[in-house]
């Protein structure tokens, strides 16, 4: 005869699993992330891995702040969609509550597939929003127009590897600190790619290396970024511009103190949109070895040393 307590041990033991599928069609483990997510043990110290099955998603998925060390594969990055489509016009819900994913645990990783917010463009519609610190996501799709990706916590450290983002306002925005390493960037219509938020007191923003900026037909007048705060900081380090990139490059958000304070910088770009010519006056023209620095997670990411990204090839970065 079996025991309360031993019966209780082997749920135990089923509960907590490392591996956990989740599938649409019901071959897997459970048909929803958010059911998954209740079966993975909080604060743990090791990881666990949730293969997502080929499907469409429609989920507005919070990861909570007592998740971490966990892993969300998708099948196929076309194939795997997380979507939905708050926009923040609907009962005036503003920005920051249109997200279709909220991370708000530390030490996540997202990989190969996408995340959509496929609301009209009728206003703010985030598809991701990020909370949580040392947070990678890999070979993702981030779909959306305004806000695609808001990077929502100062002093938090974010890594995009192989991704492609695609928006038409502002649609990477934020105060984090972010590494976007050969992302492709495609802009919808004429407006602006980037707004950080950038606290005075950090020192790097958004960096943007051995990325590629394309647009859709007809788009031809793209800034790389506005300041949605005065220091904010963003650079562009070896990156290929199309054409749709202005020659002026950057916009100071209709107040011109905001070219005193912000950090914007470029180097080694190419492509037609990449002329130095035309540029505004107020931005840096980074050195050769300023833009190595800034190329390298370990300076980036110094704050929180126990964060290795060599497992991602970045140890190559800047050599």
């Amino acid at each position: 005869m079996i025991g309360v307590c031993s019966l209780l041990s082997v749920s135990a033991q089923t509960q907590w699993k490392r591996e956990i599928v989740v599938a649409r069609d019901g071959t897997g483990d459970y048909r929803t992330l958010t059911e998954a997510m209740e079966a993975i043990r909080a604060f743990m110290d090791y990881k666990v891995t949730v293969h997502i099955k080929n499907g469409i998603y429609k989920e507005k998925l919070i990861v909570p702040s007592w998740l971490q060390n966990v892993e969300f594969v998708g099948e196929d990055w076309e194939k795997t969609v997380i979507t939905y489509d708050d926009h923040a016009r609907i009962n005036n819900m503003g920005t920051f509550r249109t997200y279709t994913l909220k991370v708000e645990g530390n030490d996540i990783t997202f990989r190969n597939l996408t995340i959509e917010n496929n609301a009209k463009p009728l206003g703010q519609a985030v598809a991701l929003h990020t909370e949580g610190d040392r947070l990678v996501f890999v070979h993702c799709r981030f779909l959306g127009n305004q806000d695609t990706v808001y990077t929502g916590a100062a002093g938090t450290s974010l890594y995009f590897k192989d991704c492609y983002i695609e928006g038409t306002t502002d649609f990477i925005f934020g105060p984090s600190t972010a590494l976007f390493e050969g992302c492709t960037l495609y802009s919808k219509r004429n407006s602006y790619i980037t707004a950080a938020s950038t606290p005075q007191e950090v020192e790097v923003g958004y960096v943007f290396v051995d990325c590629k900026l394309r647009a859709a037909p007809g788009v031809d007048k793209v800034y790389l970024g506005r300041p949605w705060r005065p220091y904010a900081a963003t650079v562009f380090i070896r990156c290929e511009m199309d054409g749709h990139i202005c020659p002026a490059g950057w916009d100071n958000w209709r107040n011109p103190e905001n070219e005193t304070t912000a950090r914007y910088g470029e180097y080694g770009n190419s492509g037609a949109g990449a002329s130095m010519e035309g540029r505004v006056k107020w931005i840096e023209t980074l050195s050769p070895a300023k833009a190595a620095q800034l190329s390298r997670p370990d300076y980036i990411y110094k704050r929180c040393k126990e964060w290795n990204l060599k497992t991602e090839g970045q140890d190559k970065i800047g050599e």
